[in-house]
């Protein structure tokens, strides 16, 4: 039931994986959701399993690395719902070719605006409303990548999600004490989409060794129930067994 204290959250990237389970999980816990992608049958997939729930989700289409589509999206959200508590920085996009030697310089560029260019203008077109209400929360969703780059992940994909962890880092440094704090979760291998454009195909015994996506959805469940007064600035999860090779 939706009371004056229910929070809103704005996920993108929100029509498959990782994405569409925060969405979920989020809802189940009575948090309003804004549900952002590319495409919008993906985006209404994942709206009619939230209002298989109860609550009916906003769905806008939108492009992360389109700044006015951006601000589009936060418009629409506080007319809907009147806040902005939660945005979960998801949309993300890797590449066959990923080595430095192979990488074209347009799926380089491609891969930086969407998943960390398009992180910080998500950031950006949220953080006014935030500042206005005295707080908010950004999840950025990362990945081991993040932490270590190597040939599986490609060097502009790991440079992204280094860079994510950056952006993280800087809203904390920079903004904490207004209330507004950030997390930066880095997650091992997740049987998602994602990995059907590995190089080396992803075996079926290595999808079943992989977290699930709702594995991830419940640790950024675990940082959006926090109050306010604490910071969870990073969160590594991967899974128990070795899924690369």
């Amino acid at each position: 039931m939706k009371t004056p204290d229910t929070r809103t959250a704005i996920v993108t990237g929100a029509g498959s994986g990782i994405g569409q389970a925060i969405a979920v999980v989020f809802a189940q816990a009575g948090i309003d959701i804004a549900l952002s992608g590319r495409r919008e049958e993906a985006l209404e997939e994942t709206a009619a399993r939230i209002r298989r729930i109860g609550p009916d989700p906003l769905v806008v289409p939108a492009d992360v690395t389109d700044r006015p589509s951006v601000r589009g999206l936060t418009d629409r959200t506080v007319e809907r719902f009147g806040r902005i508590d939660i945005l979960v920085n998801n949309a993300g996009v890797n590449t066959a070719k990923r080595g430095l030697k192979d990488i074209s310089e347009s799926d380089w560029d491609r891969v930086i605006q969407i998943n960390l260019t398009g992180a910080f203008n998500a950031f950006r077109a949220v953080l006014p409303r935030m500042e206005a209400q005295g707080g908010g929360l950004v999840i950025n969703i990362s990945s081991m990548a993040g932490k270590r780059a190597g040939v599986i992940g490609g060097a502009a994909y790991s440079a992204s999600k280094f860079g994510m962890a950056s952006l993280t880092q800087s809203i904390n440094a920079e903004l904490r004490e207004t209330g507004i704090r950030a997390c930066c979760i880095y997650p091992g291998e997740v049987d998602t989409p994602i990995l059907d454009v590995r190089p080396v195909p992803v075996s079926p015994q290595q999808r079943a060794a992989a977290l699930h996506a709702e594995d991830v959805a419940a640790a950024a469940l675990m940082v959006a129930q926090l109050p306010n007064r604490a910071v969870v600035e990073e969160i590594t999860i991967f899974p128990r067994r070795v899924v690369a090779t």
